[in-house]
């Protein structure tokens, strides 16, 4: 018996030990070929806009084109489900942000992946704020005063988002149930149309990241009322919080990158180190604080830790808003 268990424990340490070779072997020579940076969201979008800075930077890091492909539809969970199901070789990497890893999973009943069990995290890059902004042509200066306007017309005001269960989405369902208002959610295939919806007077409000809607608020298109985090943003400080007004509410867009399950750890770390050393780098830093994204620099471990947290937060979201993927 002794021998018989010796033989399976050397066994095994030499599996153990091939499979480490081959990862390092593997990380050895990469990458050796082009990398795919599957963006679950449309071309334009806050989400495509980092993927194609850091894809430049990582470009030029790792001596390989990283090329963004843009996979929008239902939720991110398109664009998810294949890097989930790709091959786990370091070629795919997939952009996962609050909406994949954290709310897609309380909103369905069932989701065409599991992260936790077909992604590994690779690294944080970091998150932003959303601000709630209004049409031009309502009469509310406030968050004070689009409460007051809501309650005198009940359901009569309208909300866009880039869809349902998105964070635009979620953001005013949370706002409404805090304010104890009634207003109409309209989702739309990207926040680009919500937005060009919302300068054009067809809808109302509009809760969306700093980095797509900054310039719309900058150019006097819309108006900003306040800001989704617990402090002010940097780009916009005169920008109260909505929390300011309405007790109890935050909410914050995060993302990073993930590969499938099964990536060689090696080339896990290779990636990460990659993009923290960019993310690092002060003339990255800066280019992303014009577009109000805030960078991290963590442990590959970081993306999922998070992502666990704020499952929880969501999941009481869609439960007390009732919100639903329909």
């Amino acid at each position: 018996m002794n021998i018989l268990l010796f033989r399976i424990f050397r066994c095994m340490a030499g599996g153990l030990l091939s499979a480490a070779v081959a990862g390092g072997a593997a990380a050895a020579g990469y990458p050796a070929q082009p990398i795919k940076l599957v963006v679950p969201f449309a071309a334009g979008s806050a989400a495509d806009i980092v993927c194609r800075i850091l894809g430049e930077k990582l470009t030029g890091a790792l001596g390989q084109p990283v090329v963004v492909h843009n996979k929008p539809g239902a939720s991110g969970i398109i664009g998810t489900r294949e890097v989930a199901s790709s091959a786990p070789d370091g070629y795919t990497v997939g952009y996962a942000n609050v909406v994949t890893l954290a709310i897609n999973q309380s909103l369905y009943p069932s989701l065409p992946y599991d992260a936790r069990r077909q992604l590994v995290s690779v690294a944080l890059i970091g998150k932003v704020q959303s601000a709630l902004v209004v049409r031009n042509g309502l009469p509310v200066k406030s968050v004070a005063d689009l409460v007051a306007y809501a309650k005198q017309h009940p359901g009569q005001l309208s909300v866009g988002s880039a869809g349902n269960g998105s964070t635009g989405h979620l953001s005013a369902e949370w706002f409404g149930s805090l304010a104890q208002v009634s207003i109409v959610h309209i989702p739309y295939k990207s926040a680009q149309q919500a937005t060009q919806d919302l300068i054009g007077g067809r809808i109302d409000m509009l809760f969306d990241n700093l980095t797509s809607v900054a310039p719309h608020i900058a150019a006097g298109s819309v108006r900003a009322l306040a800001v989704t985090g617990d402090v002010r943003a940097p780009s916009l400080p005169d920008l109260p919080t909505v929390a300011d007004t309405v007790a109890g509410f935050k909410t914050e867009a995060w993302a990073g990158l993930v590969v499938p399950a099964g990536t060689p750890a090696a080339v896990v770390e290779r990636l990460n180190t990659a993009v923290n050393a960019i993310l690092a780098s002060p003339s990255v830093r800066d280019q992303l604080a014009t577009l109000a994204f805030e960078a991290a620099t963590e442990p590959p471990q970081a993306l999922f830790e998070l992502a666990e947290r704020e499952q929880r937060l969501w999941a009481e979201v869609i439960r007390v808003s009732g919100a639903t993927s329909n």
